[in-house]
C-alpha cells in the first residue's frame, strides 16, 4: 500500500530540507518563499510537524545551540524522509502530468460533427 498523500505544509517542510540542515525561524521563511508565500505557517504549527516527522521518522535533530540565550535546534532529513519526499514528488509529477495532458486535448480545436 502506498504512503498517504503529504499535505502541502509538509511538503515544503520537507523540500526545504532537503536543501540542508536548518533551524525554526529559517525553515518558516524557506517555506514561505518555496510556496511564494502561499503558505505562511506559525510556529506553533511549524513545531507541530516537526515534532509529529521526528516521531515518524523522516527528519532528525541536527544540532542544538544556544544563540541570544534562547536554544536553537536544527533539523536535517532523515533517509526515510528523502524517499518520502521523493515518493511525493513522484505522485505530484504523475498528477501533473494527468491535469497536462487532459488540458491539452481542451486546446485542441473540436472537430466539426456533421
Amino acid at each position: 500500500m502506498p504512503p498517504p498523500e503529504m499535505r502541502e505544509p509538509t511538503f515544503l517542510l520537507l523540500t526545504a530540507l532537503a536543501g540542508g540542515p536548518q533551524h525554526g525561524y529559517a525553515l518558516l521563511t524557506e517555506i514561505e518563499r518555496l510556496s511564494n508565500g502561499r503558505v505562511r505557517l506559525k510556529p506553533g504549527s511549524l513545531y507541530g510537524i516537526l515534532d509529529r516527522l521526528a516521531e515518524e521518522g523522516l527528519i532528525a535533530r541536527h544540532s542544538e545551540e544556544v544563540v541570544d540565550g534562547r536554544l536553537r535546534r536544527s533539523y536535517a532529513l532523515t533517509p526515510a524522509g528523502v524517499q518520502g519526499l521523493r515518493v511525493e514528488t513522484e505522485r505530484l509529477r504523475a498528477n501533473v502530468a494527468a491535469a497536462t495532458r487532459r488540458l491539452r486535448t481542451l486546446a485542441r480545436p473540436q472537430e466539426a460533427t456533421p
